[in-house]
C-alpha cells in the first residue's frame, strides 16, 4: 500500500512536468526559440522511464520492503520535491525537459538558480538515489545513478553550449556559480 502511493505520486508529478513543459514548449517556440540536443533527448525519456519500470520491478518481483532508514530518505526526498518546484517555478516559461534556448534571452539567476548553475539536475541526481533507496531497490539506484551520469555527462555541456552561444549572459554567470555545489562565498546578483 505505502509502495504503491509512492510510486503513483512519483509518476503523477511527472505526467503533470511533461504536460508543463508541453505547455512551455509551445509558448517559448512561438518566441522563436531553438532546440538544441533533439537527437540525445529520447534517451533521455527512455532512461526515466526505464528507471520507474525497473524501481516497480525489482520492489514488486523481489519483494523490497520500506527501508528502516525511511524517515530520513522521505525528509531528503521532499526537500528535493521543494526545490524541484521552486526550480520551475523561477525559471517559469523558460521551464522545460527539452534545450530551448530562446536567443539573447537573459539567464534566470534568482531562485536556486542564484546559487547552482543545474540545480534540476542536482535534484534528479539525487532522486535517482533517493526513491529506489526508499525501498531497499539497490540495483534501480546503482544502474540508474550510473545512467544519470552518463546522460548529464551528454546533457550539460550541450545545454552550457547552447546557452553560451545564444544568451548574452551566460559566461559570467558560469563564473559565478558552481554546477552542483550551492555557491554562497561569491557577490551575486
Amino acid at each position: 500500500m505505502v509502495f504503491s502511493l509512492f510510486f503513483a505520486i512519483i509518476v503523477t508529478q511527472r505526467i503533470l512536468e511533461l504536460g508543463i513543459a508541453k505547455r512551455n514548449e509551445q509558448w517559448i517556440m512561438s518566441q522563436g526559440a531553438i532546440e538544441y540536443g533533439k537527437e540525445h533527448y529520447k534517451y533521455m525519456v527512455c532512461l526515466h522511464i526505464i528507471f520507474l519500470i525497473s524501481f516497480l520491478l525489482e520492489v514488486v518481483l523481489l519483494e523490497r520492503t520500506l527501508s528502516p532508514f525511511w524517515p530520513v530518505i522521505l525528509i531528503l526526498f521532499l526537500l528535493t520535491q521543494s526545490l524541484r518546484i521552486w526550480a520551475i517555478q523561477s525559471l517559469g516559461r523558460f521551464w522545460n525537459t527539452k534545450v530551448l534556448i530562446l536567443p539573447d534571452a537573459s539567464i534566470v539567476k534568482s531562485g536556486p538558480y542564484k546559487f547552482l548553475r543545474h540545480p534540476n539536475y542536482t535534484i534528479v541526481v539525487l532522486e535517482i538515489l533517493l526513491i529506489p533507496l526508499m525501498f531497499n531497490a539497490y540495483f534501480t539506484a546503482t544502474v540508474f545513478t550510473l545512467l544519470n551520469a552518463w546522460m548529464l555527462s551528454v546533457r550539460i555541456p550541450l545545454e552550457e553550449r547552447a546557452l553560451s552561444d545564444m544568451t548574452t549572459n551566460y559566461a559570467s554567470y558560469m563564473e559565478e556559480r558552481n554546477r552542483f555545489s550551492p555557491t554562497f562565498q561569491k557577490e551575486l546578483e
